[in-house]
């Protein structure tokens, strides 16, 4: 079981904040930062850059404060038996950086509007919100590197998929999180394994699928609805990524249906 005392998001302060509890809290304190802060760690103060996460468990010494003009942050203090917790690899009292910050404050967002209004499942959703926000810091400790670029191409995935219909050229691509044409091919391949334009095919070829097994859609349109102004260009990829034409990927999902229908 698992009970939040306080939960805050975008909690803002002055350059002067300190927050210094010495026996620390009498249970968990996760904190997540928003802007650049100086942590208390193994004996000495130590920076860390915007966008770290730091765990706290019962009982620890805390100590952080401010070191800009603003200090902000997402923060969340409570008590919990679950094993996911209690048994957590993250480190304690000792920042590391996130990989998706936005989703996590998506988190943290969702984790107050529960924890301020009495709702019929309240406690079996905030469970399954912590239970989230544990395996994305888990994610995020064991990455290997964040590297300076990290969060512009994160951003300019996540519109990618949210968008594969736009123009995506690698020099607009470029140009929206404001590096070279031939960097951004380099960083994005190393960072996320995949070519930004085999990407944006990826992108486009999932919306395509999802168009085809819902949808009435005749090829012409989703092959524009998701970026292709040549329907020959569109299912020459499709082909080449599903190893199926449209139309058959199309038929083949018609006729499980049926089958599917048949045995019920």
């Amino acid at each position: 079981m698992t009970n939040i005392f306080y939960v805050e998001y975008d909690a803002a302060h002055a350059s002067n904040f300190v927050f210094d509890i010495p026996e620390g809290h009498h249970c968990w304190l996760l904190v997540v930062t928003h802007t650049p802060a100086l942590f208390w760690v193994n004996g000495e103060l130590k920076e860390y850059p915007a966008h770290s996460g730091v765990l706290y468990h019962p009982d620890q010494k805390i100590y952080y404060r401010a070191c800009a003009e603003q200090y902000k942050n997402d923060w969340i203090r409570f008590e919990s038996k679950e094993s996911y917790v209690m048994e957590t690899s993250l480190p304690f009292g000792v920042p590391f950086s996130l990989n998706d910050p936005e989703y996590i404050h998506k988190i943290f967002q969702l984790l107050v509007s529960e924890h301020s209004f009495q709702k019929n499942y309240k406690e079996s959703s905030i469970d399954c919100l912590l239970r989230t926000l544990f395996n994305k810091l888990l994610e995020s400790y064991f990455q290997e590197v964040i590297t300076p670029q990290y969060y512009n191409l994160l951003t300019l995935r996540t519109a990618i998929y949210s968008n594969p219909s736009q123009d995506w050229a690698v020099p607009r691509m470029a140009d929206s999180i404001r590096i070279s044409p031939g960097y951004l091919q380099t960083i994005y391949k190393k960072t996320f394994g995949i070519s930004c334009m085999d990407d944006v095919i990826t992108s486009r070829i999932r919306q395509a699928k999802e168009y085809l097994l819902h949808g009435s859609l005749s090829i012409a349109e989703v092959s524009l609805r998701c970026g292709y102004n040549n329907v020959e260009h569109f299912c020459r990829q499709f082909k080449q990524i599903t190893g199926s034409t449209p139309r058959k990927f199309h038929k083949q999902l018609e006729g499980a249906s049926v089958e599917r229908a048949a045995r019920t």
